[in-house]
């Protein structure tokens, strides 16, 4: 029998919950400053901050629905939970970044005389706030949500730094269109940035290859393991919170060392890959046709099997089931460490 141990940590709740509140407190501020003085250029690095104090919400909301313990019907937990948040996330600042840009044009043809002091005051604080969130949620680079919140500060930190310097430009020069132009410089630095965070959140929710895993590698070493024939129905996709798990039927004829076997291959997965929640389905023979049907489409290109019956087909559960010719593997022999 094969011990599952599973030992999932706390995903950054406090953090996620002091720098919400931390860029929900300046962003009040900025965007007092902002109407007080007119200037687009606090405005709208309000309004980006506004956008992630919400963005970092739904992360915070995240990690704790991820926290929640697996039921009977959600089995793997809400830790998924962690993947559609930053998809989220991403919409949320596509849509300010269009906002800003468009004040901002409109603004070019007359642009209002801005305080260049109380602009340049404010954003220096903001690249202190957002440089101080940033170390606080610094860690689990592995994790989407948490690195999705840890991009967006240290992009709000540049985007502080650059109303710095139009602060100081409008001080020295008095140009009033600077103002404007910092916006819409703001505006493309947050759709440039949400972009990126939308693709590989996107590509998270439709259950993609996770980035930093190469899909050739991991079949080449399921082939590569002993008395191993054919490998079909290999499938790789993210849990959220920095797991990743894996579907593959494996085709050896001779499984006498089957409980090595698998454990052997459940270690190297993880230690690789970071593969930490496989299953893996073992078979006999080469004409297995379970799955070639119309409601399991994805396996009917990748099959290495002759078109003949007879084979004998085995599924273990971790356990022995006698003379069953059935047996389904779930072999997990690592533990989990968030």
């Amino acid at each position: 029998m094969h011990s599952h141990s599973h030992h999932h940590g706390p995903s950054g709740t406090r953090a996620f919950a002091a720098v919400t509140l931390i860029n929900l407190a300046y962003t009040i501020l900025e965007a007092g400053y902002g109407f007080m003085t007119n200037s687009l250029a606090l405005l709208s690095d309000a309004l980006h901050n506004l956008g992630d104090v919400l963005g970092l919400g739904l992360a915070w909301g995240a990690a704790v629905l991820a926290r929640r313990a697996p039921t009977a019907r959600h089995t793997y937990g809400w830790r998924r939970a962690t993947l559609l948040s930053p998809l989220a996330n991403a919409l949320l600042l596509v849509g300010f970044s269009g906002a800003l840009g468009w004040e901002a044009i409109r603004r070019f043809n007359a642009p209002p005389e801005i305080p260049a002091l109380p602009v340049m005051l404010v954003a220096a604080l903001g690249i202190a706030v957002n440089l101080g969130a940033a170390w606080l949620v610094r860690d689990g680079h592995h994790d989407l949500n948490r690195r999705g919140a840890f991009l967006h500060l240290m992009a709000d930190a540049a985007v502080s730094l650059a109303a710095v310097l139009a602060g100081a430009g409008m001080w020295f020069t008095g140009w009033a269109w600077l103002d404007p132009a910092i916006a819409l410089l703001i505006g493309a630095v947050v759709a440039i940035g949400a972009f990126g965070l939308l693709r590989e959140s996107f590509n998270a929710a439709m259950d993609a290859v996770p980035r930093g895993v190469d899909r050739a590698e991991v079949e080449s070493l399921l082939r590569a393991q002993p008395g191993v024939e054919a490998i079909h129905h290999l499938h790789i996709w993210s849990l959220g919170a920095g797991e990743i798990a894996m579907t593959a039927h494996i085709v050896r004829p001779d499984d006498r060392d089957h409980d090595v076997f698998i454990d052997r291959l459940n270690r190297e997965l993880d230690q690789r890959f970071g593969i930490n929640h496989p299953t893996l389905q073992v078979e006999h023979g080469r004409a297995c046709e379970h799955d070639r049907h119309d409601r399991a489409p994805h396996g009917a290109g990748g099959h290495d099997h002759n078109d003949h019956h007879g084979h004998e087909h085995e599924h273990r559960h971790g356990h022995e089931q006698g003379d069953e010719e059935h047996r389904h593997t779930h072999g997990h022999g690592h533990s989990h460490g968030h």
